[in-house]
């Protein structure tokens, strides 16, 4: 732990909630748990579903699947939630109410939301780190773990701390993150702080986590992605779109087409062919049809450890992704 940062006493927590992608990051705070001695047992992983259970628009089809096998191997539950409708259905909203929250809770299905005023969207979100107009963060991952989390009465019976994986070295926004703090759920009824405890950790450090655990990395990275967030993340650099044109076509489509529907690009100046055609295939997408085949595959087939641990292509690399 680095000197002169204020860290919880774990001991005082009933409850780890691990808020996880499956990144590289989020990975590694979890390891930091286990390593920090916090029991399996008192871990849980929330996993948020930004297409809404439905097929795939935005994000990796392998996701949900390799955070399932991912929370198998170590042992701990795993609860998805999602926005009903996901990505698609708010980017279509029209007059009308951004839709409701699920999430899974140890006893089923809870629900949240989906009565409050009318709206409108219709243009993706723009690349900026202002998320009224950067949408999907919030409407999709942040606002959608607090509704869970508040909406569910066993987070009253004792302190629960939130656990997230953001890295300064991301951006200077993420610079600027306090590493403790109470999480925006904490109030009179409950107790909920908020963790970030590889916030001044390096990108070398991190691998250096993952691979004594022997854990895979999420195909994006083997693919040649540095950050793992949506396939089609709006924050996607031009070697990135590239590369999805050229082996996730399909992917690619949708995004593109709807870009002409609403009339404006998701890049200030160049709508994600421009941007495509700016860029260059990473070489790794084209060698590793394995991976390549799972990352578009939402059943789980590759093993969950990897022996001989190898560091993806990915690492170090092409950075793009949310600041």
């Amino acid at each position: 732990m680095s000197a002169g940062v204020a860290y919880p006493d774990l001991g005082a927590y009933r409850r780890f909630v691990v808020a996880f992608s499956g990144g590289k990051d989020s990975l590694a705070a979890l390891l930091y748990l286990l390593e920090l001695g916090v029991p399996a047992d008192a871990i849980e992983l929330h996993h948020h579903d930004v297409d809404g259970r439905g097929s795939s628009f935005m994000d990796w089809p392998c996701t949900a699947g390799y955070v399932r096998a991912l929370a198998a191997h170590i042992g701990v539950p795993l609860y998805l939630s999602w926005r009903e409708g996901g990505f698609a259905r708010e980017l279509e909203r029209s007059s009308s109410p951004t839709a409701p929250v699920l999430f899974e809770t140890p006893g089923g299905i809870g629900t949240a939301g989906g009565s409050g005023p009318a709206g409108t969207r219709g243009l993706f979100p723009q690349t900026t780190a202002d998320l009224r107009l950067r949408w999907c963060s919030a409407a999709l991952k942040i606002d959608v773990l607090a509704a869970a989390i508040r909406n569910q009465a066993r987070f009253h019976d004792s302190p629960t701390l939130v656990v997230t994986g953001e890295r300064a070295e991301e951006s200077p926004a993420r610079a600027r993150y306090v590493p403790f703090q109470p999480h925006r759920t904490s109030s009179r009824v409950r107790i909920v702080d908020h963790w970030r405890p590889v916030l001044d950790w390096t990108e070398e450090r991190i691998w250096a986590v993952i691979a004594e655990s022997l854990i895979r990395p999420h195909p994006a990275y083997v693919l040649g992605w540095g950050r793992l967030s949506c396939r089609t993340c709006i924050f996607g650099s031009a070697d990135q779109w590239a590369t999805l044109r050229h082996v996730f076509p399909a992917a690619f489509g949708l995004v593109r087409d709807r870009e002409k529907v609403s009339g404006k690009t998701i890049h200030r100046a160049l709508d994600v062919s421009r941007r495509a055609d700016r860029g260059r295939p990473y070489p790794a997408a084209l060698t590793h049809p394995d991976e390549l085949a799972q990352a578009g595959d939402e059943t789980w087939h590759l093993p969950i450890i990897m022996d001989p641990w190898m560091l993806p292509a990915g690492a170090f690399g092409d950075a793009a992704g949310p600041t």
